[in-house]
């Protein structure tokens, strides 16, 4: 083989590698700056995100922090150009037991608010939050038997709705609580299937969020396949995949 020809050859192998670098760098710029791939992974955002939805977060929203970065590395403490949350979003953020645990939640307390659930329903500052019972909610039971619960449709006192559901009716282990006063700088996070959620409530698993620990607000579903979808027969995959649900935003 020639000088040439190896030459050519060498260029060829930099050029590719370029390539893959360049694009695993932009990669990760959108990734940190722009938006991140999410998936959900448990029931507990019922009846608004299902086992199998796979969503858009925008990491804008909420400005950064270390943990808009991948692994969350020591670069900073607090937020740059950093925004609150509003009461009803949904964001993705780290369990502040571990700070590597991503979880997704719902915002319902804000700093220095009073968070309670008496009988199931949840109180704001001492007030009930308007609840209407709305049709009954088909879900699967632990045995995977169809089941159809309690559902609905919870108003913020700032006027955002969003359907919940509960599986224990108001009797559930945390429809009655103490009274939570959330921290400066801290967030209270509630799943929308109230009976089946760790979240805010748990102070030993979940507990306040803090600002930091936010990682971006849950925009879009890109994607839904059903949970029993099986990994090695993708040729069922069309019947399992939730149309209807492709590019709905999130409430």
């Amino acid at each position: 083989m020639s000088d040439k020809a190896i030459n050519k050859e060498e260029s060829g192998v930099w050029e590719t590698i370029k390539v893959i670098v360049q694009a695993l760098l932009i990669a990760v710029v959108v990734r940190t700056v722009l938006f991140q791939p999410f998936n959900i992974p448990s029931g507990s955002l019922i009846p608004t995100l299902l086992i199998g939805d796979y969503l858009f977060v925008s990491k804008y929203s909420y400005g950064y922090s270390r943990y808009s970065i991948p692994f969350g590395p020591p670069v900073m403490s607090g937020r740059i150009f950093g925004s609150d949350p509003k009461r009803g979003d949904i964001v993705v953020f780290k369990l502040p037991k571990d700070n590597s645990t991503d979880y997704i939640k719902r915002v319902v307390g804000l700093p220095g608010d009073t968070i309670q659930v008496i009988g199931g329903v949840l109180h704001i500052n001492g007030k009930p939050v308007q609840r209407e019972r709305v049709e009954d909610y088909k879900t699967t039971d632990v045995y995977g038997r169809t089941v159809s619960v309690p559902q609905y449709k919870e108003t913020f006192p700032e006027g955002t709705s969003h359907f919940v559901i509960e599986k224990d009716g108001d009797r559930g282990y945390w429809d009655n609580t103490n009274v939570y006063t959330v921290k400066p700088g801290h967030f209270f996070m509630m799943g929308d299937n109230r009976d089946n959620s760790t979240d805010s409530r748990d102070e030993g698993s979940v507990g306040e969020v803090p600002f930091e620990n936010l990682v971006g607000r849950a925009e879009i579903i890109f994607f839904s396949i059903d949970e029993n979808a099986s990994l090695w027969r993708p040729w069922e995959w069309p019947g399992y995949i939730r149309w209807n649900r492709m590019f709905e935003r999130i409430k």
